[in-house]
């Protein structure tokens, strides 16, 4: 089957969702008398987090901080179960489900006051209730940082071209966001000439490779060296005024995606892919499709990490009540986009079917994220091809430069969601020390180092920089409870505020029903394996997860009335 007209259906319905089914929910759903000047962004502008910010700007930090690696490699893992079934869930997943929750943790967070989602759980179920979601995220963006800075770093190892222009692109936003704050001028045309310059640099990435030779690395990795580098970066990115960096880096990858989607669906286009992973894979590997699809396509279809954004940083940024639903319900479109192009890279980048099978024998062989992501970038480098060859470019020219570009593009989107990790995780301890009355931890210095020493712990575990792996098994299961618990917070005030909550109860029932199977399944695992790190560890956020549950049934149960937030 040809992957192009695969991919039109796809896009189409991804269409029609938002021009019909977000403009309902924006209506009759998500609708609010909140006035624009009482944005939080601009009622409590402090320059540093709370900044007002130009919608389509807004859109670039939010899209960036979502769309990183993981809409890649969770569908070149779930493909391992077909095709279809992976870009089925992704489809329905992303408009009925993922969508409906950011819009919503948006626009809630919006109304009170830029709160993260683990605060309005406070505000809404109690004290209990706020440091249980909290602990939860803690344990979620702690696995992140560690092992999105150990998936950059083997990236950089593995394709060292990409070094120059990813460093580029952070050196010119930090220039543009000092004019910017000092000569008021707007982000739109600096960030769309900083791309141009990105894309000369990956050709001067191609001609300059840089590598970190083991006999300079810490202990001898260079992986590891990487990861050092990334942490020390995230902490001062996490610091900054998101003026200063955040804002006008992220405009950059989001033309940088954007522009990357459009080469991609043209090169798709232009070479006309045929499908070579089978339509359904069910019974020929060593893992069960249900429930475990579903958890290991999170992002792409829906993700808990997203309300983090959504409620951590994107809310405090939002200048207009009414720019949530292309910020919120838009993003995951998009973010499906991307995860709809990875799912035909992996199932077209190979010549045969033998070939996919031989990639695909396993469930632990598919598991393997850096060769899900070097798959990713060797099928939609196939693509860009034939872009570069209408300019009569030489053909293992062509080749090497449509890898670095997209080497870069996966870099960059992931670094994207490092930083922005890690002052969520920020915003996190802060809240946590709150909650605990620990003042001097408030401070977003301090936080910002308990948040990345916390990671660096992880990462040491593990000579290479690869420690993050060792929880990475929890993320799927975690990062949906998440998002669980983030629509039942959704449809709480919902049914409070007398407004239609069956659109936000259903997908939470069957998130529950999805996560509460593997949960079980991965303790079941864990125990049978011996490993009690996880184990342990999923033990504790499944006690948070079924407290979190009864606080909000017995809530329910007890509450009379509603008060406005």
């Amino acid at each position: 089957m040809n992957a192009f007209g695969v991919s039109v259906v796809c896009l189409t319905m991804l269409f029609l969702a938002y021009r019909f089914y977000s403009r309902y929910l924006a209506k009759k759903v998500f609708s609010s008398l909140k006035k624009d000047g009482e944005m939080p962004s601009a009622s409590q502008n402090d320059g540093i987090d709370y900044v007002p910010t130009n919608r389509s700007i807004l859109f670039g930090h939010h899209f960036s901080s979502v769309a990183g690696a993981a809409p890649i490699l969770g569908p070149a893992i779930a493909i391992i179960w077909g095709w279809l079934p992976a870009l089925i869930w992704i489809v329905f997943g992303s408009i009925f489900i993922g969508a409906v929750h950011d819009f919503g943790a948006l626009f809630l967070s919006a109304l009170f006051d830029g709160k993260s989602i683990g605060s309005i759980t406070g505000d809404i179920l109690g004290r209990n209730a706020r440091l249980l979601f909290l602990i939860i995220i803690f344990i979620l963006v702690f696995i992140v940082i560690a092992v999105f800075a150990y998936i950059i770093a083997t990236l950089f190892v593995l394709y060292p071209g990409s070094v120059i222009p990813i460093n580029f692109e952070i050196i010119v936003a930090i220039i543009i966001g000092r004019l910017v704050v000092n000569q008021k001028i707007s982000l739109i045309i600096p960030s769309i000439l900083a791309l141009i310059g990105l894309y000369i640099m990956i050709y001067v990435g191609h001609i300059f490779p840089v590598s970190i030779p083991a006999a300079y690395a810490l202990m001898g990795s260079p992986v590891l060296t990487w990861v050092m580098f990334l942490m020390i970066y995230g902490f001062i990115a996490a610091v900054l005024p998101v003026t200063v960096l955040l804002q006008p880096r992220d405009l950059i990858n989001a033309h940088q995606l954007v522009l990357g989607l459009i080469l991609i669906y043209i090169g798709m286009f232009l070479a006309q892919p045929i499908i070579v992973a089978p339509v359904v894979n069910f019974q020929e590997n060593d893992v069960s499709w249900f429930p475990y699809l579903f958890i290991t396509i999170a992002c792409g279809a829906v993700s808990g990490f997203h309300a983090l954004v959504a409620s951590g940083t994107t809310s405090k940024q939002l200048k207009s009540i009414k720019d949530a639903r292309t910020i919120g319900y838009g993003a995951m479109m998009g973010e499906a986009t991307l995860a709809i192009a990875a799912t035909l890279a992996v199932a077209s980048g190979f010549d045969r079917t033998d070939q996919w099978l031989a990639h695909y024998n396993s469930f632990e062989g598919a598991q393997g994220l850096t060769s899900k992501l070097s798959a990713f970038v060797g099928g939609t480098a196939t693509f860009i091809n034939p872009i570069f060859h209408l300019f009569n470019i030489d053909h293992s020219l062509s080749n090497a430069l449509s890898v670095v570009f997209i080497s870069v593009l996966v870099i960059s989107f992931a670094a994207t969601s490092l930083d922005t990790a890690v002052r969520i995780q920020r915003y996190v301890v802060g809240e946590i020390a709150i909650s605990m009355k620990i003042k001097f931890i408030e401070n977003r210095f301090v936080a910002t180092f308990i948040a990345v020493m916390f990671s660096v712990m992880l990462v040491l575990s593990d000579d290479s920089g690869s420690g993050g792996i060792i929880l990475w098994p929890l993320f799927g299961t975690t990062n949906q409870l998440l998002g669980a618990l983030t629509l039942m917070v959704i449809s709480i005030w919902l049914y409070l505020k007398k407004r239609n909550y069956w659109v936000s109860l259903i997908p939470l029932i069957l998130l529950l029903f999805l996560v509460s199977v593997a949960s079980i399944f991965n303790m079941i695992m864990y125990f049978q394996s011996e490993n009690w790190l996880l184990f342990a560890v999923d033990i504790v956020i499944i006690s948070c997860y079924l407290w979190l549950l009864s606080e909000g049934l017995m809530f329910l149960i007890t509450k009379k009335g509603s008060s406005d937030p």
